[in-house]
């Protein structure tokens, strides 16, 4: 089990070879969410690691198997978040900054209200690799929500994400970490209930909000 979210099946894939100067280990290395052995959308292709001989254990990763993890964990849930001031301390974001931008915000609320965000991913994060890292094209939205004095909330506005991000792998107290990192990010209008208004205007405050709440809770996980 790799953590409460995912388990990986690294069982052999094939007998081992054995050489004189080597043996080698095809293992599976596929990644399931916990306790649901679903069979992820994607085909394994062969691979060899090139001859090297300066150290005694050489490990290498597939792509497939990166793309198992991201079918586990989307599976699983783990790209879902709700960032709200309760939640995340840091969190501070209410209906007058929004407001400022979109008149139509003001009509819920005289007085400020807190805003609530919820994040998803809509479709599998695609993983390609790349040299010393690999970068992840992830869809997904974001909503945003007034929280109201009776604790209910208020939907205002959804938008459609598009982030694409690299994740540089190091190996840390013998454990395999991933740090990530936003490469490009572009919204879209997908529903409001605010009226129409230029997205433009909201983007650096939404990537601000990605930049220092969700990219750094994903690097903490």
């Amino acid at each position: 089990q790799i953590d409460d979210l995912a388990e990986v099946d690294y069982s052999l894939s094939s007998l081992p070879a054995v050489f004189r100067p080597f043996i080698d280990l095809d293992l599976k290395g596929v990644v399931f969410p916990a306790g649901n052995y679903t069979d992820s959308p994607y085909v394994p292709a062969s691979f060899t690691i090139p001859d090297q001989s300066g150290s005694m254990l050489y490990l290498a990763f597939s792509e497939y198997f990166f793309q198992t993890s991201s079918f586990a964990y989307y599976t699983a849930g783990a790209f879902n978040m709700t960032i709200a001031e309760e939640t995340c301390s840091y969190f501070n974001i209410n209906t007058e900054i929004f407001g400022s931008i979109i008149p139509e915000v003001v009509k819920y609320s005289v007085t400020p209200n807190p805003v609530m965000l919820k994040l998803m991913a809509t479709e599998i994060p695609t993983i390609s690799l790349e040299q010393d890292s690999f970068t992840v094209e992830i869809q997904g939205s974001m909503e945003v929500l007034a929280v109201l004095p009776d604790s209910t909330t208020q939907s205002l506005f959804t938008m459609n994400i598009a982030a694409n991000t690299s994740i540089s792998l190091n190996i840390f107290d013998q454990k395999l970490m991933g740090s990530l990192c936003l490469n490009r990010l572009h919204f879209s209008l997908a529903h409001s209930n605010v009226g129409s208004f230029e997205v433009l205007l909201l983007e650096n405050i939404l990537s601000y909000i990605l930049q220092t709440e969700v990219i750094p809770s994903a690097n903490g996980k």
